[in-house]
């Protein structure tokens, strides 16, 4: 199975900026009371916040338009009905969907008056539908 790392690596359009340490990482997840998937953990100390292809991910920076904590804290108020184990991947802006990962790494997609959904069984995975 190819790393989040070389995926996102190869990808047109990659930028990132600078990874975050372990302490920074589990400052956040106390704050969001919750442990991040191994990969989500990977994606953080290597790149802290990353865009790449079509994708703009969550992360660990200062915009809280992109700060992992402050755009889950956010979308939890929008949808109560997420498990606490949540936290979001990406805003699609469209249409309100809003692209979720749990601990095991499952991805989730909500969207307004719509079913939640299982999409993939890790970010590797929702990158690679999303550009078939």
């Amino acid at each position: 199975m190819a790393d989040i790392i070389s995926v996102l690596r190869e990808m047109s359009y990659f930028v990132s900026l600078y990874g975050a340490n372990d302490e920074e990482i589990k400052i956040i997840e106390k704050r969001l009371d919750l442990r991040f998937s191994d990969e989500y953990y990977t994606y953080l100390k290597e790149f802290g916040v990353a865009s790449a292809g079509n994708h703009e991910f969550t992360g660990i920076c200062s915009s809280p338009r992109l700060n992992v904590a402050d755009v889950t804290i956010s979308e939890r108020e929008n949808n109560p009905d997420i498990p606490k184990d949540w936290y979001v991947l990406e805003q699609a802006n469209i249409d309100g969907i809003v692209i979720w990962q749990n601990q095991k790494g499952e991805v989730y997609q909500t969207q307004p008056c719509r079913e939640i959904k299982m999409i993939a069984n890790s970010i590797v995975e929702y990158i690679s539908m999303k550009q078939h």
